[in-house]
């Protein structure tokens, strides 16, 4: 799926009237190119993992517990992985590539992943099974990688609560951060329980949930005002009509743009 070749100029030169050995290099090529295609596009570069549980947390999403069989992948919060998944004794597999947020990273290798039911495959996933064999490739993605030591505002709309929520299970915060929940309906509100008790817990962490209905959010009245902002990193998680309207929001409000951070859910 995402396999990528960059030729630099002048890599290979193709030029008439030259003894230069032009069809054993396109060979070669060619070769690479096709191996590059095969090993990350079907998979090989991808572990083995069985799925250990499937757990409800709000409606049409399930978060998947996955165990590794071999080596376990490397994975830090806030990145997502690519996962195919087969077919169990009552589940029709869809064994193309997905892509999902990690929601939680264990110390033995387990990693849980959110899905929501927003295709065919991931609306095929609500009714997996423990004991399905699913394969990983990756982690890929820096959205929360080294974060400055700033004060911090997190928003999240529905499904990208998940790479905060990876974070937090992480264990306490080190800076004051804001998280602003948004969600359709208490139905729509996955980990929700969860998060408060964090924040409960975490004197760093501000908690707002809100439920919005299917009407945009009021983000006016949500963000905090210009004076509030200045030296706030701001971090965006959701479906990118969300994400458009935030980002400008907050160039109003007179955020820069190095301190707006983003990652969106448009494709599963």
């Amino acid at each position: 799926m995402f396999s990528s070749a960059t030729f630099a100029p002048g890599m290979v030169s193709l030029q008439l009237g030259i003894d230069e050995p032009v069809l054993p290099i396109l060979a070669l090529a060619v070769l690479f190119l096709g191996w590059r295609l095969i090993r990350e596009d079907s998979g090989l570069a991808a572990r083995p993992f069985l799925v250990q549980s499937a757990t409800p947390v709000a409606d049409e999403m399930v978060e998947i517990t996955l165990k590794p069989l071999a080596e376990p992948i490397a994975v830090t919060a806030g990145q997502f992985v690519l996962v195919a998944f087969f077919a169990g004794p009552t589940f029709r597999g869809c064994g193309e590539f997905h892509p999902f947020t990690v929601s939680a990273i264990g110390a033995d290798g387990h990693i849980r992943i959110g899905v929501k039911a927003l295709g065919d495959c991931t609306r095929r996933l609500l009714g997996i099974e423990p004991g399905v064999s699913a394969r990983v490739h990756g982690a890929f993605g820096t959205f929360l990688a080294e974060r400055p030591a700033a004060a911090q505002l997190w928003l999240a709309g529905g499904i990208g609560i998940t790479p905060f929520l990876a974070l937090l299970r992480a264990g306490p915060l080190s800076q004051p951060t804001t998280l602003v929940y948004l969600h359709r309906s208490p139905a729509d509100a996955a980990f929700l329980e969860e998060l408060r008790v964090l924040a409960d817990g975490d004197p760093q962490l501000s908690l707002q949930a809100l439920a919005t209905g299917s009407a945009p959010a009021d983000l006016d009245s949500l963000l905090p005002v210009a004076p509030s902002l200045a030296g706030i990193e701001c971090y965006l998680c959701g479906p990118p009509a969300m994400i458009a309207a935030v980002r400008q929001s907050l160039r109003k409000r007179g955020v820069k743009p190095r301190h707006i951070h983003f990652e969106n859910f448009g494709f599963r």
